[in-house]
């Protein structure tokens, strides 16, 4: 069976079909490795949820905080609005099918007994309220508590999300820790808080914790297509290629013998 698949009529189309049985199986192997990358995310996300609070304070503040993403904190310390900034593009949902644009403000909080500061999220505000103008009637002046959950410096945009440009911002698009601290005047720490909902906290800045979907996804399911249709191509195109010669030969020698090569032409 090999023999016709080389031949002068079908090499080209052979050629053509290991590429295509080449590509969908690297499909499958791709979607392997996402559900690999999203188990092992899965793993280090609920090995941090399951963790007790960590207190940021003292030789905690020495950790690598980024690696920790995900696990509750709790901070005390004093805000510098001065140096605010807001995140883009931040939607909140008010439970009645409403869903309202805006921007989240970020604030640095020196921590109680040092100089470093770490950036919270403090929570999302109306896009009518973007305007940095306003923002001191949200301001919690005082040594405030804070739990959330650490988060990681974001420097990679999602797909259809924007860079921020070069220089000092009052808006981002990105919470780009390495970026923000160009501009703030304490030492800034390599992650940051996303403020968690407090029962005693109802009006503005509305807080929120982040949406995580720890299932494996479809990438198994996905895979097992990619794979599937290889595994068709490849093993249905030789027999395609012995149905069509058998058929141009049974043609040829009808043709030869006068005959009607179908059939239909009876």
């Amino acid at each position: 069976m090999l023999k016709p698949l080389l031949g002068r009529q079908w090499w080209w189309v052979t050629l053509f079909v290991i590429a295509a049985v080449a590509l969908l199986a690297r499909l499958g192997v791709w979607q392997l490795d996402r559900l690999a990358a999203r188990r092992a995310f899965n793993a280090r996300v609920n090995a941090q949820l399951a963790q007790p609070p960590l207190e940021l304070s003292g030789a905690a503040l020495e950790s690598d905080l980024a690696a920790m993403e995900y696990r509750t904190v709790v901070l005390v310390g004093n805000y510098d609005f001065t140096q605010q900034v807001a995140l883009r593009n931040q939607a909140w949902d008010d439970g009645q099918a409403t869903v309202k644009a805006g921007v989240h403000l970020l604030t640095p909080l020196v921590i109680a007994g040092t100089e470093q500061a770490l950036l919270v999220d403090r929570g999302w505000i109306p896009q009518a309220e973007a305007d940095p103008a306003g923002w001191a009637r949200y301001d919690e002046p005082g040594t405030v508590s804070v739990r959330g959950v650490l988060r990681r410096s974001q420097a990679q945009a999602d797909f259809g999300s924007v860079t921020d440009a070069q220089g000092q911002l009052p808006a981002w698009n990105l919470v780009n820790l390495p970026r923000i601290a160009e501009q703030v005047s304490h030492p800034l720490l390599r992650a940051f808080v996303h403020q968690a909902p407090d029962p005693a906290w109802t009006g503005l800045p509305y807080r929120s914790q982040p949406e995580l979907d720890l299932s494996e996804g479809p990438h198994f399911g996905y895979a097992m297509q990619w794979f599937g249709f290889a595994t068709v191509l490849a093993l249905g195109y030789p027999f395609y290629v012995r149905d069509t010669q058998r058929r141009q030969s049974q043609a040829a020698q009808s043709a030869a013998a006068g005959l009607p090569s179908t059939p239909e032409a009876v």
